[in-house]
């Protein structure tokens, strides 16, 4: 069974930090393209970070210079680094990644359940 969980999460003070991780189970490999994703209450999901296959990074306008993303390499955790967090960063997150389940089929996009941030002022 794939399964994948993002973590990290919690109540933080504005301008705290938090580093939030995305772990994939259940799969052979996944591509190296992946994003993190936001969805605040009453709001759509909204692109948070993501990178590209060519290992480029980019970043939602209002959390750049702010978040990073990273990660080792294949199915290894990914993380998003959260600094100098805003009460407008308050938000439930998502993890976005392409895996597959053996190395013969077809790459599919999985979500995991989220991890949900609070900022206070």
């Amino acid at each position: 069974e794939v399964q994948l969980v993002e973590s990290g999460g919690g109540s933080v003070q504005a301008g705290g930090s938090l580093r939030l991780s995305c772990v994939v189970s259940g799969v052979a490999g996944c591509r190296f393209d992946m994003s993190w994703h936001r969805q605040a209450p009453g709001k759509e999901r909204e692109f948070v970070s993501g990178r590209e296959i060519d290992g480029s990074t980019s970043y939602a306008e209002s959390v750049e210079g702010r978040f990073t993303i990273s990660q080792d390499d294949g199915i290894k955790p990914v993380y998003l680094q959260m600094t100098s967090l805003k009460p407008q960063d308050t938000a439930m997150y998502y993890c976005k990644r392409h895996c597959r389940q053996d190395h013969v089929s077809s790459w599919v996009t999985y979500w995991g359940q989220g991890t949900q941030v609070t900022v206070s002022s």
